[in-house]
């Protein structure tokens, strides 16, 4: 087991792995605000071969070098919580509009076979009440009675989805009007129906990473939605070539949600702009890969 080290015993630690830090006490003040492991993720792509147990440092890494990577990936997750919010509650109104219209605004969205759901995981009519259950908010409270469930069939669609998670919203839109909600609400934002809900999905998996500040350079998007091919293809005239897992991939599609269903500004001009001239960064968030063996064993 790994013994508890205090942040100048952290400092010292990476010095002995041949990282250069030009202030000892300024980087202990880094690592005590954000955390030694967390910063870990982003110096591994720094060392010889941390995946080998050799975590020496690549001669002349500094500090500056890796805590530049490290705010940068800051910056790109700040800049992404106004465009990913503005797709989430354009979603629920959207949604709320088409089961309104086409279901009826009470009841049947509360309904378990409204919902096509997947063997083996939680029906989605449960994450519905379950989400409805935790809201503290007057709208949902006052259909309740000493806080137990207890006349939901009054409850209105538009009213519900408030209080639904992203995650909880995402499975309706994909799973609801037996799996045809999702093109019904493609087509009213004005976006392909083709792997609609999947690109909602990773959305939310991106969402959920920016949210809880995890890190998105060199990252592979595990839910990974379909980025229609017009829409990728003019993202790349802009920002060059990346990987359908990579961030950037996600950000095009939310680029096109956000133009055709908020009349925003799209984001991918403002991270070239900013990002492309720091190719160590663009790189990873462009094209992400694991850790390279910097020793030049063929091991």
């Amino acid at each position: 087991m790994k013994p508890s080290l205090s942040w100048d015993e952290q400092v010292a630690l990476m010095v002995g792995r041949g990282l250069i830090i030009d202030d000892d006490s300024a980087c202990a003040r880094f690592l005590a605000a954000s955390n030694y492991y967390r910063f870990s993720g982003y110096a591994r792509y720094f060392q010889k071969a941390p995946h080998r147990g050799d975590d020496d440092f690549r001669p002349g890494t500094t500090f500056d070098e890796i805590r530049a990577v490290y705010d940068a990936d800051e910056e790109l997750r700040t800049a992404l919580v106004r465009p990913l919010a503005q797709v989430e509650l354009m979603l629920r109104s959207y949604l709320a509009r088409v089961i309104a219209d086409q279901h009826g605004a009470y009841v049947r969205y509360l309904e378990e076979d409204f919902y096509t759901d997947i063997a083996g995981r939680e029906p989605t009519v449960t994450s519905c009440l379950r989400d409805i259950d935790r809201s503290k908010d007057r709208h949902i409270l006052r259909y309740r009675d000493g806080g137990d469930r207890t006349d939901y069939s009054r409850l209105p669609v538009w009213s519900a989805v408030e209080a639904w998670s992203f995650g909880t919203l995402s499975k309706a839109i994909e799973r609801g009007g037996s799996g045809s909600l999702a093109d019904v609400v493609a087509t009213s934002i004005g976006v392909a129906k083709a792997g609609f809900a999947y690109r909602v999905k990773a959305l939310v998996y991106l969402r959920n990473r920016c949210a809880h500040h995890s890190r998105l350079w060199n990252h592979s998007v595990i839910d990974a939605g379909p980025t229609p091919n017009n829409v990728r293809t003019k993202a790349k005239r802009l920002a060059g070539q990346f990987s359908h897992r990579s961030v950037i991939d996600v950000v095009a599609s939310l680029d096109d949600m956000t133009f055709r269903g908020v009349a925003a500004e799209p984001l991918l001009p403002w991270l070239v702009e900013k990002f492309v001239s720091e190719p160590s960064f663009w790189g990873g968030v462009t094209a992400p890969e694991g850790p390279r063996d910097h020793t030049g064993s063929t091991r």
